[in-house]
């Protein structure tokens, strides 16, 4: 009898692994027409106007892609030249509205060369009457081109009033930030004092440490930067609160509530070094990871995301041609590693990733971008969720009826106060879906969620039922 007691013990014991081992379920089956290609940045974004979203993925040398969810599958749906634009090599994109008419441009950040003078200037696609146009091609638009090989765009909303400006991280040139001026696309960068020449990263926008959109830009070669909104303005203070990071090399980049205290936190990944959680307390902000989470990789892209709906983060690290590795957020800040099976990709050259919940089911799709140095097509997962899970979806609109990218979003319920950030372009090249998405907690109850615009000012509403997608409209 105690033998069989034993055995039943052991067996007992060994069902977490198995649970862990099948976290994802490979879809990849989904996605129409997916040849092996060289593939970086991902965006999600509603290109086409028709109020879905869409996985934009970018071609280096290859096609622009921008994948729509139809009957069942993921359909390339991008046919208009200046949009998929092969002949360019493109590496970071990201999407929101610039001219304030209620929809998102995307902008190509292209890349011919590692570092320094480069041939091909960025794209910034608009769509008029059905046809996309190069914004930067239009005569008057010419004096300010991105001539510098670049990584990654985020959108930034530096005053607040809905006017998206774009970061545009360098490598071996100085750092663009594009705004419309009186018409006409202008680099305000030098104006604002972000300038810098360094080997540019990653780079993330929201509510770090002010209540208006900050950055983070994770550097290589150089100290990170940290750049505190004043009223519009920026000054850099990565040193003094200790996120230089200046030894290391950067690469992916998230945003994310690590302990579950209603204020957004940074993660940082960098290549073969120590990987950083980032959590401020007082004036300075500390690392908490610990050594599974921090142990160096071939990291690229960063992603923090409820993918199984139980109520806590999950932290998605992408490596380069080395198994990709994923944590979950418990209390305190604890980060604990689930065993992947489906998703390591051991021969996988990850480039990029992004989530979305692209089939409207309520549970995230994670698209995984491949290539680098070897073509590969694109993969395609989704948690394995159990069927009495619930969900929350909000979906802040600004007072131009387009994604408010950069606000932030807390969910208040009897167990937690948990921020998320309405991604203004994160991961590492990428930028994911303008909705803050939130699993359900067990005997969770009393929902409130708090809408943080970037201007600063706060909405409070009541949730009355779960399972749905609210859009909150900015006033």
């Amino acid at each position: 009898m105690k033998f069989i007691n034993k055995i039943i013990i052991l067996t007992i014991l060994t069902i977490p692994s198995i649970v862990n081992a099948s976290f994802f379920e490979d879809i990849t089956f989904k996605i129409v027409d997916n040849p092996k290609r060289l593939s970086y940045g991902v965006s999600v974004t509603d290109m086409d106007k028709n109020g879905k979203y869409e996985f934009i993925v970018t071609g280096f040398g290859y096609p622009n892609l921008a994948l729509s969810y139809d009957n069942g599958k993921l359909i390339n749906i991008a046919n208009q030249k200046v949009f998929t634009d092969n002949l360019r090599k493109t590496i970071g994109v990201a999407a929101c509205d610039v001219d304030k008419d209620g929809y998102e441009e995307i902008y190509f950040l292209n890349t011919d060369t590692y570092s320094g003078k480069k041939k091909y200037s960025d794209r910034l696609i608009d769509l008029e009457e059905n046809k996309f146009l190069d914004l930067f091609e239009i005569e008057k638009n010419n004096k300010d081109l991105n001539l510098t090989a670049g990584r990654s765009v985020v959108c930034v909303d530096r005053k607040g009033n809905g006017e998206y400006g774009l970061y545009v991280s360098n490598y071996g040139g100085p750092t663009r930030f594009y705004e419309i001026e009186d018409g006409k696309i202008r680099d305000k960068a030098s104006n604002l004092s972000l300038d810098n020449v360094t080997g540019g990263r990653a780079v993330v926008s929201g509510h770090i440490l002010t209540d208006r959109s900050d950055i983070f830009a994770a550097n290589e070669r150089g100290a990170n930067y940290l750049f505190k909104n004043n009223d519009g303005t920026f000054e850099d203070l990565a040193f003094d609160y200790r996120v230089d990071d200046v030894i290391q090399n950067g690469r992916g980049t998230a945003l994310s509530d690590i302990l579950y205290r209603g204020r957004l936190d940074i993660i940082s990944g960098n290549w073969q070094g120590y990987h950083r959680a980032y959590v401020l307390e007082e004036n300075t902000f500390k690392d908490i990871g610990n050594r599974k989470f921090d142990k160096p990789s071939r990291i690229r892209t960063i992603i923090s995301a409820d993918f199984d709906n139980d109520g806590y983060d999950e932290v998605f690290m992408n490596n380069l041609a080395e198994p990709n590795k994923l944590f979950r957020i418990k209390e305190n800040g604890n980060f604990e590693e689930i065993i992947l099976e489906e998703g390591l990709e051991h021969d996988g050259y990850g480039t990029g990733a992004a989530v979305a919940d692209i089939d409207d089911d309520g549970i995230l799709e994670l698209l995984v971008s491949r290539g680098e140095s070897k073509e590969q097509t694109l993969t395609l997962y989704k948690a394995k969720v159990d069927k009495q899970s619930e969900y929350l979806r909000i979906k802040p609109i600004n007072k131009f009826g387009a994604p408010a990218r950069g606000a932030t979003v807390t969910l208040l319920t009897n167990q937690r106060m948990h921020s998320k950030t309405i991604d203004a372009g994160s991961g590492y090249l990428c930028q994911m879906e303008p909705v803050a998405h939130f699993g359900i907690r067990k005997n969770e109850k009393n929902f409130k969620v708090e809408v943080k615009w970037t201007n600063s000012t706060t909405k409070l509403i009541e949730i009355k039922s779960l399972n749905q997608t609210v859009t909150v409209k900015q006033e």
